[in-house]
């Protein structure tokens, strides 16, 4: 739930910043765009932050080498991120970052079914998880494929 504020706080932020004048961000979808790199930000950090062990734990026990994944998961969001930031690769960086997160999307529904916790606060359940997830991808498609 913590990057679905950092994605409209930080959204808010950006677009009240164009309304100030700082013309970067009079338009509504380079404020998403910009919004969306603060929420994948933050939702890396929890790879290497006290959040860690509760992301590993995510993990369905199918897959190996969880402490691993958990790391790549974390390095491919931010350079997703900084991909989103340059135009040239801006909608590669989407597409690659929305099949991110749809391969992430088992841990999400392994988490949800196992009422697991993230910082010691319940993980969203599946279905508030599902709109979480469309809202995460919309929000990162959407500025590249309009601007």
């Amino acid at each position: 739930m913590v990057p679905f504020i950092a994605l409209i706080v930080s959204w808010i932020v950006f677009r009240a910043a164009g309304y100030a004048g700082l013309s970067y961000f009079d338009d509504w979808f380079v404020s998403l765009q910009a919004a969306a790199v603060i929420m994948l930000l933050l939702s890396a950090s929890a790879h290497w932050g006290t959040r860690r062990p509760d992301l590993i734990r995510m993990v369905p026990p199918a897959i190996p080498a969880k402490g691993a994944i958990v790391t790549v998961t974390g390095l491919l969001e931010i350079a997703g991120a900084i991909g989103l930031l340059i135009p040239a690769v801006s909608l590669a960086a989407a597409i690659a970052l929305t099949t991110l997160l749809i391969a992430m999307f088992p841990a999400n529904h392994y988490a949800a079914k196992r009422r697991l916790t993230i910082g010691g606060k319940p993980v969203p359940s599946l279905p508030v998880r599902a709109v979480l997830q469309l809202v995460f991808i919309a929000a990162i498609l959407l500025p590249p494929t309009i601007l």
